[in-house]
């Protein structure tokens, strides 16, 4: 999942950043609304979470114009105002979600996974194939009923080959959804964790590597 955490107090921005990457998350930090709008221009996050009290572009502003730069992200708006006038006032400008601050870690989370099953057809929380299930909400998979101990970016490019239901995922794709924009285009960092994939999910193999094209399960 790729998200994009909108936040001028770099304190705050970072220590977001931090907790959506452990839960296994590609996340990009912008700090204002200029560079955030350049951004989700150009890079299609799942999520975008989004401060409203922005220097430079408002929040607000931010917000109207996703759609004119063709962004499809869903919007999670933060703000330290959460009377019911700001609430309706968020979601009326195109925000998909409002959380007030201070908030709990976790609630941010599970909000964020909510949004993103909403950004393409809807994926089962439990992913199964074979002997294999994968659960995204406690983060947990298991062949023919024992763990995996696997990576957060491993336990994330799993859930997006399962994701596809058995179509092709671009090695492109893979690296533009489960890693953040310091990810070098030319790295083997794809290649490196489908091999260590299949060595943990064992024979029979898995992952079946289709020339030229990507990868599928």
């Amino acid at each position: 999942m790729r998200v994009l955490v909108v936040e001028d107090h770099p304190k705050l921005a970072t220590t977001v950043a931090t907790v959506l990457r452990r839960e296994g998350m590609a996340v990009d930090v912008a700090f204002d609304g200029d560079d955030a709008l350049a951004r989700a221009s150009d890079t299609g996050y799942d999520v975008i979470v989004l401060d409203r009290n922005l220097p430079g572009m408002h929040g607000d502003d931010v917000c109207r114009a996703l759609p004119a730069v063709g962004c499809q992200s869903r919007v999670l708006m933060l703000t330290a105002a959460a009377t019911v006038d700001d609430l309706v006032d968020g979601l009326g400008l195109g925000a998909d979600d409002y959380l007030a601050k201070p908030f709990d870690f976790p609630v941010l989370v599970a909000r964020i996974r909510a949004l993103a099953r909403r950004t393409r057809p809807a994926v089962p929380p439990t992913l199964v194939h074979g002997k294999l299930r994968l659960d995204s909400a406690h983060r947990v998979v298991t062949k023919a009923g024992q763990p995996l101990a696997l990576s957060p970016k491993e336990f994330t490019v799993l859930e997006l080959l399962l994701s596809a239901q058995g179509a092709v995922v671009s090695s492109e794709e893979l690296l533009e959804r489960a890693w953040d924009e310091n990810a070098d285009p030319f790295s083997t960092a794809v290649k490196t964790t489908i091999s260590r994939l299949r060595a943990k999910l064992g024979d029979p193999p898995v992952i079946e590597t289709v020339a030229q094209a990507g990868y599928r399960i």
